[in-house]
């Protein structure tokens, strides 16, 4: 039978081991955090703007597709941010041409404002919130 001493001991080393690993992990993940240089990235992550596509990209009456977001312009310098996501089946739409986005998986049709145009969706684009900031848009 250990003595009482020898049992806070190992109490003790238990806990530096213990806490040791996670202050160990804890560097780790900042370090690999730190690694990375990519702006956009960086600002993604942190819930700030990303540039999305330059404005001259972007035709009059027509949009495009930058990820997750489709950026249109309706009319010459108004910019109209939505979310890529189909609202009948959830596919990402594949195009924007003929002055709509056009969901290739069932053939919906969205206006550049984000409204149906032909279905089967029954429920708009969902909107998302760009801005122009000198020759770019941004989220948010």
């Amino acid at each position: 039978m250990k003595s009482t001493r020898d049992d806070n001991d190992s109490l003790l080393d238990r806990r530096t081991v213990v806490v040791g690993a996670g202050v160990l992990a804890a560097t780790a993940l900042a370090a690999c955090g730190a690694s990375g240089n990519d702006t956009a990235a960086s600002a993604a992550r942190s819930g700030g703007p990303t540039v999305l596509v330059k404005t001259a990209d972007v035709p009059v009456g027509g949009g495009v597709i930058a990820g997750d977001t489709v950026v249109t312009q309706p009319s010459a310098g108004v910019f109209v941010g939505l979310d890529s996501t189909c609202t009948h089946a959830g596919c990402r739409v594949g195009e924007v041409t003929g002055g709509t986005v056009n969901c290739l998986c069932h053939g919906s049709k969205f206006g550049l404002d984000g409204s149906v145009v032909a279905g089967p969706a029954q429920r708009p684009l969902t909107s998302k919130v760009v801005r122009v900031e000198g020759d770019s848009v941004l989220s948010g």
